[in-house]
């Protein structure tokens, strides 16, 4: 999974907008934006959801680059664990363990 930053540099470069162009359009500084992109700091929901706006980029995905659950898969999680768990597992325990 390519973490936030990354996401967020790739998303800037592909407007071709620089750093400081970007962060009043998200309402930050470019500093904070910097940190961002450099895995310094890590974004708030809120941030991710400004940034997946601005972008027209899935919010779910952002979030889950950003190490954050999203709320409609969380609930999924927590009303069905033992299914959701058993369904994660054998869909995606088997390749995981071909590559250790």
């Amino acid at each position: 999974m390519i973490k936030f930053g990354k996401v967020l540099r790739q998303l800037r470069a592909e407007r071709g907008l620089g750093i400081k162009k970007l962060a009043p359009g998200l309402g930050v500084t470019y500093s904070y934006l910097s940190k961002l992109e450099n895995g310094e700091v890590g974004p708030s929901e809120d941030m991710v959801a400004r940034v997946a706006k601005y972008f027209d980029y899935d919010q779910g995905r952002l979030l889950l680059s950003a190490g954050k659950v999203p709320a409609e898969i969380l609930e999924i999680l927590q009303n069905n664990p033992d299914e959701a768990i058993e369904f994660l597992k054998d869909r995606f325990g088997r390749a995981n363990d071909r590559r250790s």
